[in-house]
């Protein structure tokens, strides 16, 4: 059982920790991509998607400017900027009675952040597929 959701996934942020995930994720988990129309169902499809957005958002001027979290539900909002672009999202994240992420969404503005994003995505998700 989790304890903490939300300060496992931050110091799996912080740790650039892609293993972490297989403990965190529920195997049922959907995860919502900022730039693929379907719901993304399962573990491994999600997995992937993280650590992808791990390599390509979370570099070192990436932060939570902040969160809510309420019962099994969280919305953290942050900030990065890539190749002088500055992208500023939201991860909407719930989680289930043992602590395991069963749906994540994230939400990107502005339009040349999102299709940024869509880019460098692509890439690494073809670098670790």
């Amino acid at each position: 059982m989790i304890e903490n959701t939300i300060a496992v996934w931050h110091k799996l942020v912080e740790e650039r920790d892609a293993a972490g995930l297989d403990e965190l994720l529920a195997e049922n988990v959907v995860f919502h991509s900022p730039v693929v129309h379907t719901p993304q169902a399962g573990k491994p499809i999600t997995t992937l998607y993280l650590t992808a957005a791990l390599h390509v958002l979370n570099n070192e001027t990436f932060h939570y400017l902040r969160e809510v979290v309420s019962g099994n539900h969280a919305v953290l909002e942050f900030l990065t900027v890539i190749d002088g672009i500055s992208i500023n999202g939201v991860d909407m994240i719930t989680w289930n009675e043992e602590g395991r992420i069963v749906d994540f969404k994230v939400m990107l503005r502005p339009l040349k952040a999102v299709n940024l994003v869509h880019k460098m995505m692509g890439e690494m998700l073809q670098k670790i597929k």
